[in-house]
Formats: structure tokens, sequence, C-alpha cells
């Protein structure tokens, strides 16, 4: 078995069409066809249910892809590393986030990583909850900084900022921050809310604090973006509830009001995985 071979595996595996994996290795169908038989050979077992019309992994071949993946994006990240290691830098770390990380959070780690390891560069990437957890477990981030109740077994969550909840309305609102005293008093507005795919976790949240002050929300507008929200908050298309942290660092013609007497709160969260062998995830933790 030849790396040649996991990659023409994980071509036919992702594009299960001969074909067309074929032309994306920019070699012959007959030859890449060979090629898997000689892999499913040297294996010892099929990979690939395949008719004229259909191809399909089987259940060895399924657990075969996930490894492969896991090679070879390993592969990729070593000659990373010996890349920074041969040009004088010590790493990099890829990190995963949501908006609301950006305004505290994160900035405080990255001024401790640049002071106390100024040789480790940084790739951050804005997503939502559920790819960071999908690019941690196939170690496509080393971090990720999620809003979520929990995580699947094999990654590690450590809570590491807890923040209230506040209501965004337009600045020329008539309830004003000293006349505001529940989210009841705007029972009947329409509101904007993240979307569920951002966290269903924290949409159930915003719900329950309708709920409990005696309403069911008529929700106007979803989005998985904080400036959209408030961008539409700011034209008077709705009300929105949103972490406290998220007034910082924007410029709009909003009024942000610290929700009272709730007992719901939300927490930032640091996830990771424990298998993840890039030498740099170690230093860093030590950090948060």
């Amino acid at each position: 078995m030849e790396l040649r071979h996991l990659n023409y595996f994980q071509a036919v595996a992702e594009e299960l069409n001969y074909r067309k994996a074929a032309e994306r290795l920019f070699i012959s169908q007959p030859g890449l066809s060979r090629q898997i038989k000689q892999l499913e050979e040297e294996m010892g077992v099929q990979l690939f249910e395949r008719d004229r019309k259909h191809v399909e992994l089987t259940a060895a071949g399924a657990y075969f892809k996930r490894e492969v993946d896991f090679i070879l994006n390993h592969l990729e990240i070593t000659q990373k590393q010996i890349q920074e290691i041969a040009q004088g830098k010590e790493g990099e770390l890829r990190i995963g986030f949501l908006g609301s990380a950006s305004n505290q959070v994160l900035p405080d780690l990255l001024q401790k990583l640049n002071s106390r390891f100024p040789k480790i560069n940084t790739s951050l990437e804005e997503l939502s909850n559920q790819i960071q957890v999908e690019m941690i477990q196939k170690d496509k981030l080393d971090l990720g900084f999620v809003r979520l109740a929990s995580v699947p077994e094999d990654l590690e969550m450590r809570a590491v900022y807890r923040d209230t909840f506040s209501l965004v309305v337009p600045a020329d609102h008539p309830i004003s921050v000293d006349t505001f005293q529940s989210v009841g008093q705007y029972s009947d507005e329409s509101f904007i809310l993240f979307s569920s795919d951002y966290s269903n976790f924290y949409y159930e949240q915003i719900l329950g604090i309708c709920r409990d002050a005696g309403f069911s929300p008529r929700i106007k507008h979803k989005s998985v973006h904080a400036l959209t929200i408030f961008r539409l908050v700011e034209n008077g298309l709705g009300v929105a509830i949103v972490p406290t942290s998220l007034k910082e660092g924007y410029e709009l013609n909003v009024r942000f009001m610290e929700i009272p007497a709730i007992t719901q709160f939300t927490e930032l969260s640091l996830i990771w995985k424990p298998e993840n062998r890039n030498p740099v995830l170690g230093k860093v933790l030590s950090l948060i």
C-alpha cells in the first residue's frame, strides 16, 4: 500500500463516482479502478459496492474513509509544522469561534499567546457551533469557542465565560432603560433571533425567557450573524435577545438593555480533541 492508494481511495469515497474522481486526480478511469482493486486486494476486504449506475461505501469502506481522512489530514499538518520549524517558527494553532468570542475572550487569549509564545501563529475562522465540532473531530481545527450544552464523547469542553442576556431594540424605541422591567413589555413586538442552526440549546433558552415572561415570541426573522440581526433591529424590523457581551464592537443605532431577574444565562465554552497531536495545543490550553 502506498500513499497514492489512500489519495485515490479518498477521492472515490468523496465523489462516489469513478469518472469524477479520475478527473479530479488527473488519471484515467480504468487506471483508477485498477488502483482501487489493488488496494482492496491488499486489505483483503471490499471497500465499495458498485454497479454501472451506483458506487457506495461498504461498512468497512466507511470506517476506512474516516481513518484515511485522519491520516491524510495529519500528514498535511505535519508538513506544515516541519516547514514552520525549518523557518524558525514554532507552529500554528487553528481556532474556530463564534462572533461573540471575538469581543473579549478571543482577544485576551491571543494577547496571552503573543506574550508567552510569540512564535506560534494562529489561523482564525468564524464558524457555527456544529461546523466547529465536526472540524475538531476531523483534526481540521485545534480549538473552538462554542455555545453548546454538550459535545460528543471524543471531545473535551470547558466553560470560559458566563454571560447574561440583553434585549436589543431600536435606539428610538419608546421603552427606555429606566422603564424597562421585563421582556413581557415586548410581547406584541416581532422578534429577530439567532437561528436554531446557530445552537438549538441557545435558541431554546431564548424561547424559555419569553415563556417565563408569559408569552410566546412572534419570530419574524432568523439569522446566524449578529451584525445582520442588529441591522434588522436598527431598521425597525423587530427586537432581539442576545448575549450581553455582543454589545461591544458594534457602532449601530440600537440600544442594549440587560434583562433583569431571569434565571437563564449563556456560557461560552472552549472545546478540543484530547487526541489532537498538534504540539502547540498543550501550550495554549495552559493559558485558558
